[in-house]
């Protein structure tokens, strides 16, 4: 049985953090489906930053709709949009399978609107209609900005990937912003099973402190926070607070680790996949690692159920000089920042093709 099989009977969803057209024209990602486990995917603007910018597979399409008059923002997403309705009809039997609890496709808003509640609100409900799947999520950042935004779009009935979370105390937010739109909506007399995960961003706490850290406690950092916040998950399934909404007919927001390709060369190429083994839970990882788990992974026992360990290794890193809710607040703010960044050069490389294909 291989090591993504293995994962996948723990109970994890694995999930690949990847879309292109070729990816799906191919027949990559149904092979993926069909022999490597994958039950889902991911996507983000510097994802599709590449898919474009690095492949003729959208020419057609941006020439087209560019001599239509169509704008360069909703081009992009009208591009988006067909890729992930086409990978939402593939996972669509696992997510009819499991009953709504996997199979799913994720598309983001603008990173612009991070901190802007509102608007971000009104772009899911566009979006999510448009896309017209219901196993869609639409991606909002968990910024404190962010909390009113997946509150409301919860409310209104948009499945939410909460993203940017890089703390306990991140997660924890996310999570309650999602029972808030959810007690609302019993309040109301709504169904409150609209679906959610919150996506914990892995990788990059251990990039931070790569050279910051003595040797015994390098690599280690992402983990324990991984540990710590699957902790608080499991704590907040069993709440009264919880419970009470899954009677009314909740489902659980998911606890989705992100970022889990290894960014320390001298660290395993697996090293956030088989530490990261948890029921109930999704690892969406980069097509790279995917394949690297699939040849040479192991499942290393399911993550610790009550978080001890990783409080044991979070007080050490605390001592040798890192504060972690500095670090934490800075990542956010980096990872917002570089998704910013992302979209202004998916933007320009949709206008210069949209120009040179205009003209040709």
């Amino acid at each position: 049985m291989k090591a993504t099989q293995n994962l996948h009977a723990a109970g994890q969803s694995l999930w690949l953090d990847n879309i292109t057209r070729d990816l799906l024209t191919s027949g990559t990602l149904k092979h993926y489906i069909d022999t490597l486990s994958i039950t889902g995917l991911t996507s983000n603007p510097t994802i599709f930053d590449h898919a474009v910018s690095k492949s003729a597979a959208y020419d057609s399409d941006i020439q087209a709709m560019t001599k239509s008059g169509v704008q360069t923002e909703d081009l992009f997403f009208r591009l988006a949009i067909a890729d992930l309705q086409q990978a939402a009809d593939l996972f669509r039997p696992i997510h009819d399978r499991t009953a709504g609890v996997d199979g799913w496709v994720s598309l983001e808003v603008s990173p612009l609107l991070a901190y802007d509640a509102q608007k971000s609100v009104n772009a899911a409900k566009s979006l999510h209609a448009a896309a017209a799947r219901p196993n869609l999520f639409i991606k909002i950042p968990g910024t404190k900005e962010g909390a009113s935004a997946i509150e409301e779009a919860i409310f209104s009935g948009v499945p939410v990937n909460v993203t940017l979370l890089f703390s306990r105390s991140h997660y924890v937010a996310a999570a309650e912003a999602y029972m808030r739109g959810l007690e609302r909506r019993v309040a109301a007399g709504l169904s409150p099973d609209v679906r959610s995960v919150a996506s914990l961003f892995v990788s990059r706490w251990d990039k931070a402190t790569m050279d910051k850290l003595p040797g015994g406690l390098r690599d280690r950092l992402g983990i324990a926070v991984a540990e710590s916040s699957y902790a608080a998950y499991r704590d907040l399934i069993d709440s009264d607070r919880w419970q009470r909404l899954e009677n009314f007919g909740a489902r659980p927001q998911r606890l989705l680790f992100a970022s889990t390709g290894t960014k320390d060369p001298k660290a395993p190429d697996t090293l956030y996949i088989g530490a990261l083994a948890a029921p109930n839970t999704v690892n969406t990882m980069p097509e790279e690692t995917l394949l690297d788990f699939a040849d040479h992974g192991n499942v290393d026992g399911l993550l610790a159920r009550d978080g001890r360990r990783a409080s044991a290794t979070l007080s050490e890193i605390a001592k040798a000089g890192v504060d972690l809710d500095a670090l934490a607040a800075d990542l956010q703010s980096e990872g917002a920042k570089s998704f910013d960044e992302s979209w202004a050069n998916l933007l320009k490389a949709i206008e210069t093709k949209s120009h040179a294909l205009h003209h040709s």
